[in-house]
């Protein structure tokens, strides 16, 4: 791998993938922090697609911290039924706006300790919301952004909070939210989890698993 060390390989498939894809970025639709922590409680075992066509008539219903934390759960779950697991994250929805009110004066933290505090956010969603909603840098491992750090050869654990310090180590500062957004792309366009073409990946030289790879392990449809 091009005899790189690990911050240096990272560092320039951050410059590779941007270039291939410049507008990576959350695919969660939202225009305020809480519009983006409500669509990340549901996209929890769901698509972000199904959420996003979700959550319109949610924020008409419901379109604040506020109204969210008076309304019924009878209100709120059939509205988000189809993203599963309604019930679940109708309370989390509504526990979520009832503390931000009781214990933050209104406003959601912008710390991961107070982030985990709320109901349904787990370290997952309270790094996006730091990236994302707040301008820090954090890392998301998400399904993506696990597989992909395994088969770099950037980490060698399942378990996410060893892949997000992993990562850390390695990936640079300023492009620690961006990392994410970009594994997410590459994972659906390009090293998929059962289709990985590596023989058509731009970073197959900076990648442990690409190098491996041999001509011979290519199947007719391009994957390995």
């Amino acid at each position: 791998m091009n005899n790189l060390t690990d911050a240096k390989r990272a560092k320039a498939i951050v410059e590779r993938l941007s270039a291939e894809y410049p507008d990576a970025s959350c695919t969660l639709d939202f225009e305020s922090p809480w519009a983006l922590m409500v669509g990340a409680i549901l996209a929890a075992q769901c698509t972000d697609e199904r959420v996003n066509k979700i959550t319109p008539e949610l924020f008409d219903r419901f379109p604040d911290i506020q109204s969210a934390a008076e309304a019924e759960l009878s209100d709120i779950e059939p509205i988000i039924r189809s993203c599963g697991l309604f019930r679940n994250k109708a309370r989390a929805i509504k526990g979520s706006a009832s503390m931000i009110i009781e214990r933050f004066d209104g406003r959601i933290p912008e710390t991961r300790e107070a982030l985990l505090e709320l109901p349904g956010i787990g370290r997952k969603i309270a790094n996006l919301m730091l990236g994302d909603a707040f301008g820090q840098q954090e890392i998301v491992v998400d399904t993506h952004c696990k597989r992909l750090a395994k088969l770099m050869g950037f980490t060698t654990s399942d378990d996410p909070l060893a892949v997000e310090r992993d990562l850390l180590s390695v990936v640079p500062e300023n492009e620690r939210t961006r990392w994410g957004h970009l594994m997410v792309s590459h994972g659906r366009e390009v090293c998929r989890a059962r289709c990985r073409r590596c023989f058509s990946c731009g970073i197959r030289d900076l990648c442990q698993y690409g190098t491996a790879v041999d001509a011979s392990d290519k199947k007719e449809d391009d994957c390995v």
